[in-house]
């Protein structure tokens, strides 16, 4: 049957850049990797060539893919199932953005968008380390391109492609006429993400998850060429950077739950905003021994631990959010389609690589023998990081609870399943004491020094403004409680840790920085 008002060209476009955005990323990423294993030869040139312009191909066949999609939305053609499912003729205009990337499919060009801008940017400025960052970088290109390709091998699917026409993945009567398009309209967008925040929230949290992927790059690149102390300089930079954009994200997603999506409260420790918090807290205790490394030669092994388990942590929480697992415990998980076994390779290859390294390698990482001393600054910032990471356990194992559910109830059916009665309960009772703990350590840090020796000349000059920190905290905190209202004793608690970190940092910026914040930063 031939149907009436079909536009079936932008699908078929799509599809071609699918495939091409796939095969290029394959080819680009086992150029870089044959680049970086003859990198000493005159090979390398030739290599490192063809695996740019097959990663600037990949780059313009997600492009494709990402204007395709688009002219199918604002062109509400119904006859698509991405559009019939998410746009509606009184859609505004400005949320057909909302609109691309609420489903799966456009979530991951997103990501893919972010990965191919970040993998243009170290062409040019990672020097030695393009090839080995740009390898490991193709290669999720290749895994997240292969969730687009919606092939289908008998019963399985290999991805799921956006350019699915409606009529072949509905059954319905309907479709029985050449005209049906004449009476089908689109669904529309949920109003609760008909709302700015749905505009700007995802392109800058999905930033920041694409950012981690390059301390992590770094980190393999440093294992692979055993270059283990020279990665961590560069690596500083892109941290620092992909901190403070995933952490913004983060506090974009906070004040749109408390704004639309009536969360009851600022976050509510909803399962999938946990699992873009976690990896932004073990990136902070990785920042935290990159500094210190970097200034006296200790956690080498730590910092490496740190950013690999970063990135790993944000592929286990694309397949917690993605996987539909978390459906019934959160309010804006993915729904499940059928991306499960990918997802799942796609975790396991990273998990792997990253293991592999740091095992075989871990007895080449040069350590210091001797331990800090306990009144010195890097021995409190590691103690730092190592609550961050406990932090990310505590939040990540509550988190996983569907994950183990399903492995148990594998082999057991009766299973009933184990869950939280009261998680936001939960979670605060451990989150607040840490975050106390966090933010003390955070003001006092600040005023020790690395390598200290002559502790008994600094301790004068550190009692005196840890006494100025805290006398400014308590009055500060006298003033909040009269702003807002403080019921409990353990708020106050909080509010003083928040406070006393103000006071201590803005000392130490005036004091002792004199307000260069380049300095600070």
């Amino acid at each position: 049957m031939e149907y009436i008002g079909e536009h079936l060209l932008p699908g078929q476009l799509g599809h071609l850049c699918a495939v091409l955005s796939f095969v290029a990323a394959l080819l680009a990423a086992v150029s870089f990797f044959i680049a970086t294993q003859r990198r000493d030869t005159d090979q390398y040139k030739g290599w490192r060539n063809l695996g740019r312009y097959a990663y600037l191909l990949h780059g313009l066949a997600t492009l494709g893919i990402i204007g395709m999609l688009f002219w199918i939305l604002t062109g509400k053609m119904y006859e698509y199932q991405y559009a019939w499912a998410n746009v509606s003729d009184d859609l505004p205009m400005q949320y057909v953005f909302s609109a691309f990337w609420k489903e799966q499919q456009g979530s991951f060009l997103l990501w893919s968008f972010w990965h191919i801008i970040l993998g243009i940017v170290l062409m040019f400025r990672a020097g030695k380390w393009e090839t080995p960052i740009l390898a490991v970088i193709a290669l999720a290109e290749t895994l997240i391109a292969s969730m687009l390709l919606g092939l289908y091998f008998s019963e399985f699917r290999f991805g799921a492609s956006p350019f699915d026409l409606l009529r072949d993945v509905m059954d319905a009567p309907i479709f029985n006429q050449a005209d049906y398009l004449a009476k089908v309209k689109g669904n529309g967008l949920n109003p609760l993400l008909q709302n700015y925040w749905m505009t700007i929230h995802p392109p800058t949290l999905f930033l920041g998850f694409a950012s981690t992927i390059v301390p992590f790059a770094f980190a393999i690149s440093g294992l692979w060429l055993r270059e283990h102390k020279e990665w961590l300089k560069p690596a500083l930079s892109w941290s620092l950077f992909s901190a403070a954009i995933l952490g913004t994200g983060i506090l974009m997603g906070g004040a749109w739950a408390y704004e639309a999506l009536s969360f009851a409260g600022y976050w509510a420790w909803d399962p999938v905003e946990n699992t873009s918090l976690v990896p932004w807290l073990t990136l902070l205790a990785g920042i935290h021994t990159n500094l210190i490394a970097r200034n006296t030669g200790y956690s080498i092994r730590s910092t490496y631990g740190f950013y690999l388990i970063t990135f790993i942590l944000i592929l286990y929480s694309t397949y917690l959010t993605r996987s539909g697992i978390l459906g019934d415990t959160s309010v804006h998980s993915f729904t499940e389609m059928g991306l499960g076994l990918q997802l799942i390779i796609l975790m396991a290859v990273f998990s792997l690589l990253g293991l592999w390294l740091w095992v075989f390698r871990y007895r080449e990482v040069p350590e210091i023998a001797g331990e800090e001393k306990t009144s010195s600054r890097e021995f409190w910032m590691f103690i730092g990081s190592l609550v961050l990471f406990f932090s990310a356990l505590l939040l990540t194992g509550a988190t996983s609870l569907p994950v183990w559910n399903k492995i148990v109830q594998a082999f057991n059916p009766d299973y009933v399943g184990a869950a939280l009665k009261d998680p936001i309960e939960h979670h605060n009772r451990y989150q607040l004491w840490i975050a106390v703990f966090i933010g003390l350590l955070t003001g006092v840090a600040q005023w020790m020094r690395y390598n200290e020796r002559n502790w008994a000349v600094q301790a004068r000059k550190f009692a005196l403004h840890i006494g100025i920190a805290a006398i400014g905290a308590g009055i500060l905190t006298a003033l909040n409680s009269l702003w807002i209202e403080v019921r409990a004793w353990q708020l106050f608690a909080f509010l003083f840790a928040g406070m006393f970190t103000v006071v201590a940092n803005l000392d130490f910026l005036v004091t002792v920085l004199k307000g260069n914040l380049k300095l600070a930063g």
